[in-house]
């Protein structure tokens, strides 16, 4: 039986830990990376769709995001949707693909992520002390 308990605790916390990694990976910092762009939606022709459903995301410099759309028609959709998104990034569209660069971070920008990421932390490890307080 403590065997059992301690297996499904500890599924628990894995899966806590695994969405911490998701959240942090969420945050824009100062390297451009795709899973800023992966809980975007999209309005597709009247149907809400996840970006990287529409489109091929690559990162290929540091700095710089390149959505390329498997149907041009979508772009504009694709367009107000980052305009929308709360990550505060600009795409520049030229017919073909949207190139969104990733600006370098101010030193206020840095505080705030840093209690951003406090914040965050605190609240998975309240999740995890929880978990364990029910099994124990």
């Amino acid at each position: 039986m403590n065997e059992a308990i301690f297996a499904q605790v500890q599924k628990e916390m894995d899966e806590s830990v695994s969405a911490l990694r998701k959240e942090l990976a969420k945050l824009r910092t100062g390297r451009a990376s795709t899973a800023l762009l992966e809980h975007i939606v999209v309005d597709y022709y009247g149907a809400t769709t996840p970006l990287n459903q529409l489109a091929t995301l690559s990162a290929p410099e540091a700095r710089l995001l390149v959505i390329q759309p498997y149907d041009r028609g979508a772009m504009v959709n694709i367009e107000k949707a980052l305009l929308k998104s709360d990550l505060g990034l600009t795409p520049n569209n030229d017919g073909k693909i949207i190139r969104v660069p990733i600006p370098q971070l101010t030193e206020e920008r840095r505080k705030d992520l840093v209690k951003h990421v406090k914040r965050i932390g605190e609240e998975f490890r309240v999740s995890v002390r929880n978990h364990r307080r029910v099994a124990i």
